[in-house]
């Protein structure tokens, strides 16, 4: 019997089949054609029995299936619109599922045509399975566009190329000649690149010789990972071509989701496992003499962002793809990413990163896709039928270039975009200089104007980079705001329908300037009133906040806008005039709440309060997690929460499965599909809690622990290449990768390998042998302008040179400084951790994705109770973590007592340790020292030492225990698919965006 089986697109009409057989497998098969009768009376009397469906009128186009007909074979009734090439479309279904077309007979009425086949399986039997004869009905169906029978062709392949696509030409709209333009153009690709080893090898080596102009007999690594990025590329943009095709067609709602920041990391893997070909890619290299493995460690980082909001931000693009959502994503390409980190003597040193040196083969430059964005000037008033407009005369206007990035879903042919936005000198860009031979200013003044989208977070210390920070938001506004205008006005005329085919989400504040320029734009140039503008720009925006206190929101001086965006400024003022106006109804003349809750902040610097903006103007606020929305509801904006509770919601953030499984641990994901029974759960997380069935199994555990053991051999071996210290695979390896800041308490982890030294040394050597062995790791970068943040990456280096050449301690503790962490190194570390520490002070943490990551990756967590922890705890159980420390309710209370304050007599000693030198630079480390001394440890390190070493020795107590943590270990991972950006994705979908699926069909 002929097996379907479905591993990859378990809800959808996409079927996955058995390699079918060569041509020469299927035998000629004859065709009898036959004058159409009068009535269908005898077509029905021959199908009365069909064990699946009556009949169908000629009306419409239909799929029957008769196993009454013939003893041998399975007839297959298909009646449609007749079409030139339906018919090779049709037996070209069959070849592709493997079944043999015995014989057929095509009868005609008017324009429709009745074919029968008779089809045996791969064995020559009859088929006789309902299941089996559904999906390939699907399938046929799909080939003769079972939407009405018009005649759109398309047949279904699965992700790992075992069949043959054809696109629907009909999805390209016209009449006429226009028509028969794109049916000649569809018959010419009408097919979707094929992913067999050869045909993949064919076009490596085309890439080689005709993309990067070297000889396919000559190439090296890096020739060679190009020339295969460029065709996995191609293999995106067919289904991103059409994805969007579709998009269009459909009018759904879209989603643009706007953020400064994606920290995307590396394409080529996440590429090819989400087009299901990793697989065919491999066995193509290999052929040609290549290792997989070895051409993808040749890409580099995109590191356009910088910690979790970053990376949260790339986890959100591949859920909306992965789950259809019909969305875009905005952001700048930034010429240098996040600094690379270089250590040296143990302080960081900040180096550009040339990401972009050697091009990047994933993006496609737009040249045509150009917006004019305008800064300075003045504004004028001008009569315009009788009316009194403004209108922003600017004095520098600036080119902003699109850079187009496919990101492809995983088990579905959707592909969304990514586009970025470089900065260009303007075509009328100082023509003047130009002609008066002033050439060393106009390549001054280009150079400029591309410094906009060079740097990702310029330093704003000075006037110059918060006027360079603030042209980098707005241009990337003006730019994505100009483009979603003209994509919706390309199919719409009429602006009260932009709430229902657009949600524009602001991810934090960077974004916010969107709201001034939508209405500019809504205003000024397509000239609605007011009240009508701002009632679209209140249904259209959604905002997310990453921001846990008010200290920390951003906030733009006024003559810094006036001067740069003097237009916006204007609409900000009304638009503040207008809500407190609104307000003082409601409230009264509380003058202390309208002052803080105003847009405007008045002070020795006036300030625009852009999270102030983006909760007036926005439908819905989101929270991160639920100890953060508590957080927003009770301090931070808590004057808008009593003012607007309808509009407060939280969303925990997630990570995605597909990038921190199977991406980064291959050896984990072939051990849950093995387990969980299927690869079902790359689509839904949800599935992973069926670990706990297999909890107590001996062979799922040794398993396990053998998955383990081989990541951390792959960690150690990259610890060794890196550093030169060698490290025990006996070892808990305890891991804290993270910026590097003061409430992320990497000082509370360096005093607590501090202690552990102490003791070690003040041990017999019988004792020692009793102590479990540590190979503590420690990775991030500090802001370039954050001494202190430097200064606890200086003391964990000098901790590191006494602790890592103690011949007395030898493998018992180990410190290690993970330099230039981002993305692909997180991709070795996560896997291969035992313990992972996520320790800030509580309340601080709006939600922390890190601790997801180490999650399912089945490490354990030691935590205080901040951030989406408290869900984690929710989730896991208390019992499975070790956490420790003052809960959110009490630290403010901790704080005010300041001196008054008890730390425990071990912080103190090793408080001691640093300041009298023991480890060196004494007078270097004495600053650093005073910021947890007694009354000035606002982050309450001393406070909570004693349970962090309390927590610490309990996750020593159950590392000696195997069964015990590889039990916590399972559970851990099963705890965590609640935490997948899919689910997130879902909620915001559902209760924010109002946005459906939109699955492209073929």
């Amino acid at each position: 019997m002929l097996t379907i089986s479905s591993p990859l697109f378990t809800n959808s009409s996409l079927i996955s089949f058995p390699p079918f057989p060569s041509p020469s497998h299927f035998p000629p098969f004859s065709i009898h054609f036959t004058k159409p009768p009068r009535n269908n009376n005898r077509l029905r009397a021959s199908t009365s029995s069909s064990t699946n469906e009556s009949t169908p009128s000629t009306s419409t186009s239909a799929i029957t299936v008769v196993n009454t007909d013939s003893d041998n074979s399975t007839a297959f009734v298909i009646q449609a619109r007749n079409k030139i090439g339906l018919l090779q479309v049709i037996t070209r279904v069959f070849k592709v599922l493997g079944l043999t077309i015995d014989k057929a007979t095509v009868e005609f009425e008017g324009d429709y045509f009745i074919k029968k086949f008779f089809v045996t399986d791969s064995h020559g039997n009859k088929i006789q399975d309902d299941e089996n004869l559904e999906r390939i009905k699907r399938a046929l169906n799909e080939a003769i566009g079972g939407d009405g029978g018009d005649g759109k062709v398309s047949v279904a392949k699965s992700t790992g190329n075992r069949g043959i696509v054809v696109r629907r030409a009909g999805l390209v709209e016209g009449f006429g000649e226009r028509k028969a333009k794109a049916e000649r153009m569809f018959s010419l690709m009408d097919g979707f690149l094929k992913n067999d080893p050869f045909s993949l090898q064919k076009d490596i080596l085309h890439h080689v010789e005709y993309t990067m102009a070297r000889s396919r007999f000559s190439f090296d690594d890096y020739e060679a990972y190009q020339a295969l990025a460029h065709s996995v590329r191609d293999r995106l943009i067919e289904r991103w071509h059409d994805t969007h095709i579709y998009f269009k067609k459909t009018k759904s709602k879209r989603l643009y989701f706007l953020s400064l920041e994606f920290l995307m990391g590396r394409s080529l893997s996440n590429s090819v496992i989400n087009l299901g070909i990793q697989d065919q890619y491999a066995e193509a290299l290999n052929q040609l003499g290549f290792e997989f493995e070895v051409l993808a460690e040749q890409e580099g980082d995109a590191s356009l962002g910088n910690g979790g909001l970053a990376r949260f931000s790339a986890c959100q693009m591949d859920s909306l793809a992965t789950l259809d959502y019909p969305a875009w994503g905005y952001g700048l390409r930034y010429e240098y990413g996040l600094f690379r980190q270089i250590i040296v003597d143990g302080f960081q040193h900040e180096q550009p990163d040339y990401w972009l040196n050697f091009g990047n083969p994933w993006e496609i430059e737009r040249i045509h896709v150009t917006y004019e964005v305008k800064f300075n000037g003045t504004v004028e008033e001008v009569d315009m039928n009788g009316e009194k407009v403004k209108v922003w005369i600017p004095g520098e206007t600036v080119e902003a270039v699109a850079y187009d990035n496919p990101i492809p879903g995983y088990g579905t042919k959707n592909t969304i975009n990514l586009r970025l936005w470089a900065a260009k000198p303007s075509n009328q860009f100082d023509l003047e200089a130009y002609n008066t031979g002033d050439y060393i200013n106009s390549i001054v003044n280009r150079q400029n104007t591309e410094a906009i989208s060079n740097v990702l977070y310029p330093d704003d210390r000075s006037h110059q980079g918060k006027e360079m920070r603030l042209k980098q938001q707005y241009f990337f506004v003006s730019a994505s705001l100009q483009d979603i205008i003209r994509r919706f006005k390309e199919a719409h005329n009429n602006f009260d329908e932009l709430p229902e085919q657009v949600a524009l989400h602001l991810n934090d504040t960077h974004p916010s300037l969107s709201i001034a320029e939508i209405m500019r734009i809504l205003v000024d140039e397509e000239h609605l009133g007011w009240s009508k503008a701002w009632n679209i720009v209140n249904k259209i925006f959604s905002f997310t906040t990453h921001t846990v206190v008010a200290e920390g929101l951003e906030k733009i001086p006024v003559d810094l806008l006036g001067s740069l965006l003097p237009r916006h400024l204007q609409i900000l003022y009304e638009i503040n005039s207008n809500f407190m106006e609104e307000l003082k109804k409601k409230i009264g003349l509380d003058y202390n709440r309208l002052s803080r809750m105003s847009i405007i902040e008045e002070g020795a610097v006036k300030s625009i309060r852009m999270a102030n903006l983006s909760i007036v103007c926005s439908h819905t606020v989101n929270g991160v997690s639920k100890v953060h929305s508590n957080t927003l509801k009770t301090k931070t904006f808590k004057d808008f929460y009593e003012l607007w509770p309808e509009k407060f919601q939280y969303t925990t953030n997630g990570v995605t499965q597909r990038r921190w499984i199977v991406v980064s641990n291959p050896s984990l994901c072939a051990l849950l599909s093995k387990w969980l029974g299927t690869e079902a759960w790359i689509r839904n997380a949800d599935l992973l809690t069926g670990l706990r069935d297999h909890v107590d199994n001996t062979s799922f555990r040794h398993e396990w622990k053998m998955v383990k053991r081989l990541n951390k051999m792959r960690l150690a071996e990259y610890i060794e290449t890196m550093s030169g210290v060698k490290v025990s695979l006996d070892a808990m390896f305890d891991v804290q990768v993270k910026r590097i800041h003061e409430y992320k308490r990497q000082l509370l982890n360096i005093f607590g390998i501090i202690h552990r030294y102490d003791c070690l040394k003040n041990m017999d050597k019988n004792d020692r042998r009793k102590v479990v062995p540590r190979v503590c790791i420690i990775g991030g970068k500090a802001a370039p302008g954050y001494e202190i943040a430097k200064k606890i990456i200086k003391l964990c280096h000098a901790v590191a040179e006494k602790v890592n050449n103690d011949a007395d301690i030898g493998d018992l503790l180990k410190l290690v400084f993970i330099p230039d962490y981002n993305v692909s190194v997180a991709e070795l570390v996560i896997p291969g951790a035992d313990l992972s520490q996520h320790i800030s002070t509580a309340g601080h943490e709006a939600s922390g994705t890190g601790s997801m990551k180490f999650l399912m990756n089945g490490c354990l967590l030691l935590a205080t109770a901040d951030g989406s922890t408290v869900e984690i705890i929710e989730e896991l159980g208390s019992d499975n973590l070790f956490l420790f420390g003052a809960k959110v309710e009490e630290v403010a209370e901790l704080r005010e007592k300041g001196g008054a304050l008890k730390v425990p007599l071990q912080f103190a000693r090793v408080l001691r340790m640093v300041r009298d030198g023991y480890f060196g630079d004494k007078d270097y480390f004495q600053s650093l020292c005073d910021t947890v001394e007694v009354g000035n440890d606002f982050y309450l390190l001393g406070s909570d030492f004693g349970s962090y070493l309390e927590a610490q020795a309990a996750a020593d107590k159950a590392f000696v225990e195997p069964d015990k943590w590889i039990k916590m270990s399972i559970l851990s991972a099963a705890a965590s698919g609640r935490f997948s950006s899919d689910r997130t994705i879902r909620e915001y979908a559902e209760r924010t965006w109002k946005i459906d699926p939109c699955q492209c069909p073929f």
